[in-house]
């Protein structure tokens, strides 16, 4: 056992701030919290904290790994005007140039840098048109080794190979949920990596696919994991190709659920935002992504029920993404506070609680010991009330102490417990030849 002494306990849902907390840790839960634990358990460890805010596991709800070696490309990109020529002329060269070295670095790197900004698990899309058998155990080895807790898919599409490449998608999906479960038996239900059943967008994929992924779901019990509606392009083309929304497609199709991430959906109609709230659906809102993309402002955030936020690629920095989140809305003229967004980034934990089946997100006994620890003094009082504030205007990744995932600090004292000079040298390497290959395509 590991009692965290003297913390300032810091929850997000409801809102509360506690000086003095000391956190008992066994295993990979917490199993007490409260004053002057050390002399209820004698034979604990303890680790001062000396007022450091502990608080739960910040989660990044939707990213792409693949991308991690995409940071300063230079590879001979040509001009994007739009969303589909962004797609067509960088992310889809750059997924399909892809092979099984570039995607182990890009997700050990990602992971370790995700920790390092305070996450304690991500939630991953991945492509890799050129390698999809086994692409998710690559990615899968690179959360086990940094120690990060996530979930990871492969987004099933037609975009390259029509029917074979769905077919291939989809048995890459089915072949890792099954591999997890496998996983899951032998540790005894103690794991660090989960599965969705992933796929691009609904204007990648005919309603073959449609039903593909239907029988996958089914027959893993996972939940889909997709882009809806980040462009007005992908409703013109439901509206065009099927004669109804994206999402009421989804839904006829049977893939809606409590299970279900929907990431973006900038252009939803009251219809499909009825439907996700009707089915107890996610959406993760990437602000910054949307905002690099030039696709336009989600105005919709208010009439979600279920709002997660993630990156949607560009890192996993959750307290940046937080800020973006607030600022562009206030900017958009939208009427939500700080709150709104610091509730938002709680729907992370509750997402990881639908997926792993136990509980995450407090600092109560039986929730699991996903922890991240700030070292953080304020000039001004930090208590339930303001603490939505201290996170837009205040608290960033820089102060970060530690990350503790599944019982274990797997960042400690701003210090990783591995050396990983060498990872990121050959990274770099990695990425150079990345980039070559996407000139050769």
């Amino acid at each position: 056992m590991l009692i965290l002494k003297n913390a300032t306990a810091v929850q997000f849902a409801p809102a509360s701030v506690l000086e003095g907390v000391d956190i008992a840790v066994e295993g990979s839960l917490i199993v007490d919290v409260g004053n002057n634990l050390s002399a209820r358990y004698p034979a604990a460890k303890s680790k001062e904290m000396h007022g450091r805010i502990v608080m739960p596991g910040l989660v990044c709800a939707h990213n792409h790994f693949y991308s991690g070696l995409a940071r300063g490309i230079m590879a001979s990109i040509a001009p994007c005007p739009d969303f589909i020529s962004t797609l067509k002329n960088l992310w889809w060269r750059l997924d399909r140039a892809l092979d099984e070295e570039s995607l182990y670095y890009s997700g050990v790197i990602c992971s370790l840098e995700a920790i390092r900004h305070g996450c304690s698990a991500v939630i991953d899309h991945h492509a890799s048109p050129c390698a999809i058998q086994g692409s998710l155990n690559i990615l899968r080895k690179g959360f086990v080794e940094a120690g990060l807790r996530g979930m990871t898919c492969y987004e099933t599409t037609d975009r390259n190979g029509g029917l074979d490449e769905l077919e291939k998608g989809v048995e890459e999906n089915i072949a890792f949920a099954q591999l997890i479960d496998q996983q899951k038996v032998a540790s005894s239900g103690s794991y660090l990596v989960e599965a969705h059943i992933g796929a691009h967008a609904p204007f990648t994929l005919p309603d073959a696919g449609m039903q593909m992924l239907k029988e996958a779901v089914d027959q893993t019990g996972r939940g889909l994991h997709i882009h809806v509606a980040e462009d007005s392009y992908d409703v013109s083309h439901s509206h065009d190709k099927y004669g109804c929304d994206p999402i009421v497609r989804l839904d006829e199709a049977g893939l809606i659920g409590k299970k279900t991430l929907i990431a973006h959906g900038l252009y939803l109609s009251d219809t499909e935002i009825n439907l996700l709230n009707q089915r107890g659906a996610t959406l993760a809102h990437n602000a910054r992504s949307n905002m690099n993309n030039h696709v336009g402002y989600n105005r919709q955030l208010t009439a979600l029920q279920h709002v997660a936020l993630g990156t949607d690629g560009i890192g996993a920095d959750m307290f940046e993404e937080l800020k973006f989140a607030y600022f562009k809305h206030r900017d958009a003229g939208g009427p939500l506070w700080p709150n709104s967004f610091l509730a938002m980034l709680y729907q992370g934990n509750s997402i990881l609680e639908e997926n792993f089946g136990a509980r995450f997100g407090k600092l109560a006994a039986g929730y699991k010991a996903d922890l991240t620890i700030l070292d953080y003094t304020s000039p001004t009082p930090l208590q339930a009330e303001n603490l939505a504030g201290h996170f837009a205007f205040a608290l960033n990744s820089s102060h970060v102490d530690s990350v503790m995932v599944e019982g274990k600090m797997v960042y400690e004292d701003k210090a990783f417990p591995q050396s990983v000079e060498n990872l990121y040298r050959e990274a770099r390497n990695s990425a150079q030849k990345l980039w070559a290959r996407m000139d050769s395509l």
